[in-house]
């Protein structure tokens, strides 16, 4: 059985990339997927950071949790996402490869379902403590197809956040199937905010 302490909560994930960011000595844009874009949301108001991407990502708001997000809608019918088992939180490997990667391989979905670390539920309780994207600039690449995340909540966080929208058609892991079109969304934004 795995402790608690082996995998991070949403606090302890935010200390890294404030570490990195102290670290770099220009304007820096951060990229979050999924609940990174928690992570980004919490530390983007740091000096260097001239802009946040979001790919089918969570955009929580000041006082949100992921948790809230993620209940605020339907789920969709093919995510996954197994009830909380000893404060963790795992996919469902009959639903892995149709409702988290569907537009990969057979063969990368089983490795990456054999690889997949839980997430604490501790990580989706935390409320959020302040919202970069209020003031800082946005993208954000909804995954069309995605099937852990729906479309229309990726939408919805999207406009709330007022970010620069980009669809692409591909499931959650829309950066691995889709590597070009995303990095292209990056790139768009690093180029916008440097102006």
């Amino acid at each position: 059985m795995l402790s608690e302490t082996l995998i991070p909560d949403l606090l302890m994930m935010l200390k890294q990339p404030e570490e990195f960011l102290e670290r770099q000595d220009g304007p820096t844009i951060l990229v979050g997927h999924s609940y990174g874009g928690a992570i980004i949301t919490e530390i983007g108001l740091e000096k260097n950071v001239v802009g946040l991407v979001f790919v089918a990502a969570f955009v929580p708001d000041t006082g949100e949790s992921l948790m809230q997000l993620a209940q605020s809608g339907p789920p969709s019918p093919n995510s996954g996402i197994l009830p909380p088992q000893s404060g963790f939180l795992w996919y469902d490997k009959a639903k892995f490869h149709s409702g988290f990667c569907a537009d990969l391989s057979a063969e990368k979905a089983a490795f990456m379902f054999d690889s997949q670390v839980p997430v604490a539920v501790s990580a989706f309780q935390a409320t959020i403590t302040k919202a970069a994207w209020k003031t800082k600039p946005s993208w954000y690449v909804v995954a069309s197809q995605d099937q852990t995340i729906p479309p229309d909540g990726q939408r919805f966080m999207a406009k709330r956040a007022n970010a620069k929208v980009t669809e692409i058609k591909g499931s959650h892991v829309v950066f691995i199937s889709q590597p070009a079109a995303v990095a292209a969304v990056i790139e768009n934004a690093a180029n916008s905010a440097l102006k």
